[in-house]
């Protein structure tokens, strides 16, 4: 959960095992492992950017000003709950079958003003 909305849905084992959405990968990579080798050779995120205000709206992804995978489709578009596997589900544009990463900031703006 970020800001409030739900970002992805799994079993727990699942969850750590294949964590899919970026805050997901973040938050559990700043999680302590018992081993120490495993704890000194791990790769840690380090969000960079402010965390939004939760009493704003906002038009794209909650996550968006601290996601080291946006693309400019997120930032005007809500993304939904996408099924990825049974019983795992993650609320990310990365998921979708369209591939949104070539859409310039102007066409993701231009598109989600026709929805309006």
């Amino acid at each position: 959960m970020y800001l409030g909305k739900i970002v992805e849905i799994s079993d727990a084992v699942r969850l750590y095992d294949n964590p899919l959405h970026p805050y997901t990968t973040a938050l559990l990579s700043a999680a302590p492992i018992p081993d120490p080798k495993i704890e000194r050779e791990r790769k840690r995120i380090i969000l960079t950017g402010d965390v939004p205000s939760p009493d704003k709206e906002r038009n794209g992804c909650y996550f968006y000003d601290r996601c080291p995978k946006r693309m400019p489709w997120c930032s005007c578009h809500v993304p939904p709950m996408f099924d990825i596997e049974d019983k795992h589900q993650v609320a990310c544009w990365l998921y979708d079958t369209k591939d949104h990463s070539k859409v310039s900031m102007e066409e993701a703006q231009a598109d989600a003003n026709k929805s309006i």
